[in-house]
């Protein structure tokens, strides 16, 4: 892999690899970027594996390599601490939890460096606080800011144009890929090679930000900075209208469906119309006030900015002349966000990575369907680039076993989670291990969580965790800890979960991990592949699921030493034409319907090694 992508490193192009765990996909990436000398992007799925990237993994490689090379890490401005925001939210804190944590960051800013607000882990990362001393594109002042000197951003930025090597994640990445497209200048110095890590994320994050979207948090966030700005006026008729549109938005969310999700906005934009209207008549009064505004500081005239651009994407969002592409609504709790979302990004990726004389190399564990890496490389639009697939080197002919239990109800059946958990209840009493039990929705999680509650007694005595009543990290913490746990899971822990050793044995799949066919996005895209003469099952939903699966799974073998049984409750494994394809995603992993052969498993394994010992 290291020589693949030194070759294209030095000849430019595309190269697409897929290398299974423990291939150290990281270092054959790591090392020949670090030997070529050219200014080089690295760019990973989450900031959590962007740190790791760089603060553990990259300074590593560099003293095997022994060649000076400058590195820099460069993350979205919303991650560093503005320090003019900073000394002006004094007087918008009045909640005293927020207050301590305001103060915690008072105290940090005298010691940080960087302003990565990573650093300070005493304010929890979704602290109400952050927004409030951070910045955004709609909101940061530029060159105008009377702090601009002290910018932690601008500091970040300018190490980065310097730098031989620089850290950023997806969003930031595709940030500003977005901006080349709109014709803005990119913000993220130029390179001579761009490696994307945990790549099968991309396509899906692409389609995201060529759209237009704006969230009801946005606008109450704009209002909160309105009235923050005009707090010395005294003109109570401007407070007030203030007030109407702080009243509107959260009438928007009253008015949404109660049910969490996404719709197609088509579905129910009828009743929603009302309150479009109301939001907009609301806003339109506020231009002229801000615009006189303008004159009196920096921080007026962006918030100007910002109100015309609001008002401009809602009326395309609402618009019925809108341009061709999907309009959906995602709600949730507290909030909601209008989306309009191209139904494909192929042609734009395209003439962005053509564009430049750039190599490209994306990776990641699951990119391909056997040898055929089509959906990825269609989607993005590198039809050309050359593909290669390394499978991991651990023995899974030996340490894994897919075991697919007979006589499981259908997954359209009410019966579906209780019989799954009745299928995995056997393993507590065989394997010693700890068991992750994954779930493609949060109805079947909720239902195993109520299994588990009335079956407590038959767990062998097992902790339970389930996802949502703690943070993730702290749930893997505690899962790891015990070394026996059960955890009840979806979404967030189908990938990107690290658990070696013994605290991990069983990972039980309850669905073949198909996406919703009422999902908009989904249906937006196999509309497009049906006006294109397509067949949207074969080319979009199957290779989906498929892939989704074999991240899932992927939780499973994390070491040379680990072993451990795949449990697949789904019926449809053995029972439709299409189920050897998820079986070959998890291949040489042997395959059975017995528990006789699962236990002959765990027995022949935990044999061999006594119990304390991982692996």
């Amino acid at each position: 892999m290291a020589e693949s992508v030194a070759e294209t490193l030095a000849d430019g192009g595309q190269l697409v690899v897929e290398a299974g765990t423990g291939t150290g996909k990281t270092f054959a990436y790591l090392l020949p970027a670090l030997q070529s000398g050219r200014k080089t992007i690295i760019s990973t799925g989450t900031k959590a594996l962007q740190d790791q990237l760089y603060h553990r993994d990259l300074p590593l490689i560099s003293k095997v390599v022994g060649r000076p090379v400058t590195t820099a890490l460069l993350k979205g401005r919303a991650n560093y601490l503005c320090v003019h925001r900073l000394d002006s939210v004094a007087g918008q804190v009045n909640a005293s939890a927020l207050q301590a944590d305001l103060n915690a960051v008072h105290r940090w800013r005298h010691s940080t460096s960087t302003g990565d607000r990573a650093e300070l882990t005493s304010v929890a990362e979704d602290s109400q606080v952050w927004p409030l001393v951070t910045s955004t594109a709609d909101n940061c002042l530029g060159s105008r800011c009377p702090a601009y000197q002290q910018c932690h951003v601008v500091k970040a930025r300018r190490a980065a144009q310097e730098a031989d090597m620089v850290v950023v994640n997806h969003h930031l990445l595709l940030a500003d890929l977005a901006m080349k497209e709109t014709g803005f200048v990119e913000f993220l110095p130029g390179a001579e090679a761009i490696i994307v890590d945990e790549a099968h994320q991309l396509p899906d994050l692409a389609i995201q930000f060529f759209g237009v979207q704006l969230g009801s948090r946005e606008i109450e966030r704009f209002l909160d900075e309105v009235r923050a700005v005009s707090l010395p006026l005294t003109d109570k008729a401007f407070q007030k209208l203030v007030d109407k549109c702080t009243t509107a938005v959260r009438q928007l969310r009253a008015d949404a469906p109660r049910k969490e999700g996404r719709y197609e906005l088509a579905a129910v934009l009828d009743d929603l119309r009302p309150g479009f209207d109301s939001l907009r008549d609301t806003l339109q009064p506020l231009q002229p006030i801000i615009s006189s505004l303008a004159d009196t500081s920096v921080e007026a005239d962006k918030l100007h900015e910002q109100l015309i651009d609001i008002v401009e994407r809602l009326s395309v969002l609402v618009s019925d002349d809108s341009w061709d592409g999907l309009r959906w609504l995602d709600v949730n709790p507290r909030s909601f966000r209008l989306n309009l979302t191209p139904l494909d990004v192929a042609e734009t990726m395209q003439s962005i990575i053509g564009a430049a004389n750039q190599a490209w190399v994306f990776t990641s564990a699951t990119l391909a369907i056997g040898d055929d890496f089509s959906h990825f490389t269609t989607r993005m639009g590198i039809g050309s680039a050359t593909t290669l697939t390394f499978p991991s080197p651990y023995d899974l002919a030996r340490t894994g076993i897919v075991w697919t239990p007979g006589g499981m109800p259908q997954p359209s059946d009410p019966e579906h989670t209780p019989a799954m958990m009745e299928a995995v209840l056997p393993l507590t009493k065989i394997s010693r291990g700890g068991i992750f039990c994954l779930f493609t929705s949060h109805r079947a999680l909720a239902a195993a969580r109520k299994w588990c509650k009335s079956a407590r007694r038959r767990l062998a005595g097992r902790p339970l965790l389930v996802q949502g009543d703690a943070p993730r990290d702290d749930l893997l913490r505690r899962f790891r800890r015990h070394g026996n746990a059960v955890l009840l899971g979806t979404g967030t822990f189908w990938e990107g979960v690290d658990v070696r050793g013994e605290a991990l044995t069983v990972v039980a799949i309850d669905k073949l991990p198909f996406a919703s066919p009422a999902d908009p996005l989904m249906m937006a895209r196999l509309e497009y592949i049906r006006r294109q003469g397509g067949n949207g099952f074969a080319e979009h939903q199957l290779p989906q699921a498929a892939l989704a699966l074999k991240q899932g799974a992927g939780r499973l073998l994390r070491d040379e030493k680990d072993y451990g049984v795949v449990v697949l409750c789904d019926p449809r494994v053995q029972g439709k034409g299409y189920g050897k394809t998820f079986l070959n995603c998890l291949a040489p992993m042997p395959v059975t319907e017995k528990l006789e052969d699962v236990k002959a498993f765990f027995a022949r394994h935990e044999g061999a090694h006594p119990l304390g010992q991982s692996g």
